[in-house]
């Protein structure tokens, strides 16, 4: 008999969002999707709300600087709980960390059995936030970022396409499934958008590319 274990997920850094977790052992899946996008013509209004402006420096840049992975409660972190979301039939020890189960990673359409060949992407990097506004970020602010479980900010992806990826923007690098470009599109502009990050002009043509034909 399946059993059905429901977990509140406090966003990091004081926010008053929350999530709930609801994992799914012995057979089935847990929610295999990070949070939904808004749709292609919300994406465009968001776009066009984002600030144009050449991306800063990255002095100072840092990852120590966007604190993660944060503690979630029920002894997992950030970590832990993307893994669970997007996998399948993911088991988990004491310690929260993933046993087994399948992740299928929507960059490329890869299934991987061992969490060793998953990273967890930051959909934004976090070197394009420090260059797109984050530098001036209180640490709490970019904490926030970097745990982010309620807005399309991370994603279980193979990790050699994550590394390939790095902190480029869309101007510089998409996902190699082509057909993953829309939603890819929707949630960067999403996270941008909702943090009041700026882009660049390359960046935002990119997207407004991709958007205009999902």
């Amino acid at each position: 008999m399946s059993k059905v274990y429901a977990r509140r997920v406090s966003l990091a850094a004081g926010s008053a969002a929350a999530l709930v977790c609801t994992l799914v052992l012995s057979g089935q899946s847990a929610q295999a999707a990070p949070p939904a996008p808004p749709s292609a013509a919300t994406a465009r209004t968001y776009l066009a709300d984002i600030k144009e402006q050449a991306e800063g420096s990255q002095d100072g840049y840092s990852r120590d600087k966007f604190p993660h992975w944060s503690d979630q409660g029920n002894n997992c972190n950030t970590r832990e709980v993307v893994l669970k979301r997007d996998g399948k039939n993911v088991q988990t020890d004491n310690s929260c960390a993933a046993t087994s189960g399948s992740w299928t990673s929507p960059y490329d359409g890869a299934t991987w059995t061992q969490t060793s060949d998953v990273d967890i992407d930051h959909v934004v990097p976090l070197s394009e936030a420090w260059k797109s506004g984050a530098a001036d970020w209180t640490t709490a602010r970019r904490e926030q970022l970097a745990n982010d479980l309620t807005h399309s900010q991370l994603i279980a992806v193979t990790d050699n396409v994550n590394q390939a990826k790095g902190d480029q923007d869309p101007a510089e690098w998409l996902p190699p499934k082509t057909s993953y470009h829309c939603e890819y599109a929707r949630m960067w502009v999403w996270v941008k958008h909702e943090y009041g990050m700026t882009a660049d002009s390359a960046e935002k043509a990119a997207l407004k590319k991709i958007l205009d034909g999902c």
